[in-house]
């Protein structure tokens, strides 16, 4: 049985360094975090198709930079998303800032100013006033024909290529060909917007589309490596995309929710391989945690 090497810090050591001082202890956070990282590298790998999956204010929070150069430089192949992730992106690629709030102001005075909170994060609502007014004109560019049966991931695409901001996820995922799923892109600001659209002219999103489009990227591929930040539907989603090809191969998740209520936020990928979601046992790692903060240095590790 090996034993817990303890930890040794030096001035001018980087993080590769440190994650190997992680990865000797073996236990705890740390143990785990090395473990994270070298799931990371090798899912990044040429060998491995990736899929990201984002629950979380995950672009609200500062994390849009990082993902939309995931995608950008090829170490990403699909991403699943809460709908909230990509409008967020949407505002910010028209122009809008997320700013930095506070706890402690009243939320009516918030919102009598015509702003929303997201925990310490402030955001305009002209800012959704204004990508309600850019999906219009957008949805209305399209045929009606293909509007009577298109995919979510299309939409998404129509969007991203009808945007500037070459630091959008949304841009980026259309430029390479990157689908990006919102199973429950309803349940968001933009999902809003497509709905009442469909009220006043013709949109029906087949979502069965994108399940099948997200299907078919796991069933040709050599292997899958799911990194998965938050828990929801994303993270449900990502996991039965690959149920029948067996499972994905190597998995890591970052998540603050706790497992004793069952629900599946919290519940740790070890569950997942009785559902035959995840096939080895080997190449999973849990982290409890602040995605803002882990998720950040799990990429500059595995990338370094």
């Amino acid at each position: 049985m090996p034993y817990v090497k303890q930890m040794k810090i030096k001035r001018g050591m980087r993080l590769t360094d440190i994650t190997r001082e992680m990865s000797k202890a073996g236990v705890l956070g740390a143990g785990r975090f090395a473990r994270a990282v070298a799931i990371a590298k090798e899912a990044f790998g040429n060998d491995y198709t990736c899929f990201l999956s984002l629950a979380g204010p995950m672009v609200a929070g500062g994390l849009r930079q990082i993902i939309r150069d995931l995608i950008y430089q090829d170490y990403v192949d699909a991403i699943i998303s809460t709908g909230a992730n990509i409008t967020h992106d949407l505002i910010e690629a028209l122009g809008h800032k997320h700013s930095i709030g506070g706890l402690t102001v009243r939320d009516a005075h918030l919102r009598d100013r015509g702003i929303g909170r997201i925990y310490d994060i402030n955001v305009k609502m002209k800012a959704f006033e204004d990508s309600e007014r850019k999906v219009y004109k957008i949805l209305e560019s399209l045929p009606e024909e293909k509007r009577r049966n298109i995919a979510g991931y299309e939409v998404l695409w129509e969007i991203g290529k009808s945007l500037r901001d070459d630091n959008s996820i949304l841009k980026t995922a259309y430029t390479k060909g990157v689908p990006i799923i919102c199973p429950g892109i309803q349940d968001s600001m933009l999902g809003m917007n497509l709905w009442t659209f469909s009220t006043l002219k013709t949109l029906l999103i087949n979502q069965l589309k994108d399940l099948t489009k997200l299907s078919e990227i796991a069933f040709e591929a050599k292997k899958v490596g799911a990194i998965i930040i938050g828990g929801g539907v994303p993270k449900h989603h990502l996991l039965i995309a690959n149920l029948l090809r067996g499972g994905v191969d190597a998995a890591l998740q970052i998540t603050m929710d706790r497992p004793e209520a069952g629900g599946f936020s919290g519940a740790p990928l070890e569950e997942a391989i009785s559902w035959r979601k995840i096939r080895d046992e080997k190449k999973i790692a849990t982290l409890i945690g602040d995605a803002s903060i882990l998720f950040p240095l799990i990429v500059a590790a595995a990338l370094e």
